[in-house]
């Protein structure tokens, strides 16, 4: 197959939480009026799986292409039930609901799921103050973080951190976490959408009775984890000539990049995996043999693993989010040795395994 940078359709969500910092701030088009919490802009979730809308491929979804041509698509040698990266914008105008999400494990065992919901957050504006919640501070009892809950005193269990414009937090499945007001947020995230909550409404601000209530902390502790504590980290920068390149989150799963491009950036051909890419500033023409097309403001597309070598050129100065599935040795680990990090700062980024 002939392939090219693709484009797909993006699935809107209408939480409470959000408003129109999307559309103001990333000035995304075609969103409708009203509260847009989120758009998937890579999604092969269910119902949600993007449909291609540019070139010869326009019509066909990204499920359909996944299952069709995994070595092209994906990654040579790699196999599974859907794309395994979700990508997408957040609207964090007020503050999501405090929440996990299933690890693997769980996800198995209790919901009957291929997968989990490991994430992290690139944090694309932040208003001064504004703030995450993520992990718990200490080891608590169960009854304690029970009480804590229905008290809605979330801070007095969970560890509270400041953020910016920059800023990348690794939140891995089983962890407690929430964000906002004043944010707007890129995730790239395992291909899910299990999630427990313990506020007393739902994502839409519709109350729960007390039984729901309660029985919804209970299952979000049922599936709490304490493995880990996300930490908001500026990134670590490769050498790359008069660009940036700034590597924030990683894990098994994942590796989200920051570029900041000011000339042409070549990226080579890599048929192991593929890329997204999602532009939060200037416009860029990426050009391989397949054609070139423009990624506006706003817009995400995959570069599949089989559409060879890629230039991507700015129109002034660009600002993309890149994510792919690591070799983590080869693609993280080795790179930042040679530019001189240490373990200890790699291991920051995530879930880092130093061979």
């Amino acid at each position: 197959m002939d392939w090219y940078p693709l484009k797909l359709t993006a699935h809107i969500r209408r939480y409470q939480f959000g408003d129109r910092l999307i559309p103001e701030h990333l000035r995304k088009q075609g969103l409708p009026d009203g509260i847009v919490a989120e758009t998937w802009e890579i999604s092969d979730y269910r119902e949600t799986t993007g449909t291609v809308t540019n070139g010869p491929l326009a019509g066909r979804t990204l499920h359909d292409l996944t299952l069709s041509d995994p070595d092209g698509l994906v990654g040579s040698g790699w196999r599974g039930p859907h794309f395994p990266l979700l990508a997408k914008f957040i609207d964090a105008s007020h503050m999501l609901p405090v929440h996990l999400h299933a690890d693997d494990e769980t996800a198995a065992r209790v919901h009957h799921e291929p997968n989990g919901k490991t994430e992290a957050w690139h944090i694309l504006w932040a208003a001064p103050g504004a703030t995450i919640l993520a992990g718990l501070k200490a080891e608590f009892s169960r009854q304690a973080l029970f009480d804590a809950f229905v008290a809605q005193d979330y801070d007095a269990v969970m560890s509270r951190y400041p953020i910016q414009a920059g800023d990348t937090i690794y939140v891995p499945g089983g962890i407690i976490h929430s964000f906002g007001p004043n944010c707007l947020v890129f995730e790239v995230q395992q291909t899910s959408d299990l999630g427990q909550m313990v506020m007393p409404v739902d994502l839409y601000g519709r109350s729960h009775s007390q039984d729901e209530w309660y029985a919804n902390i209970n299952a979000t502790l049922d599936e709490l984890k304490t493995h880990y504590q996300p930490r908001p980290n500026p990134g670590l920068d490769l050498p790359s000539g008069n660009n940036r390149r700034t590597i924030g989150g990683v894990g098994p799963y994942f590796a989200l990049e920051r570029w900041t491009l000011t000339e042409p950036y070549d990226e080579p051909s890599h048929p192991q995996r593929c890329i997204t890419l999602s532009n939060v500033g200037g416009t860029v023409q990426v050009e391989s043999a397949g054609g070139t097309e423009t990624l506006q403001q706003g817009e995400s597309c995959i570069l599949p693993a089989g559409i060879g070598a890629v230039r991507i050129v700015p129109d002034a100065e660009a600002s993309l989010i890149v994510c792919y599935v690591p070799d983590v040795q080869t693609d993280i680990v080795e790179p930042l040795r040679t530019a001189g990090y240490r373990d200890r700062q790699i291991q920051s980024l995530g879930e880092i395994s130093i061979a």
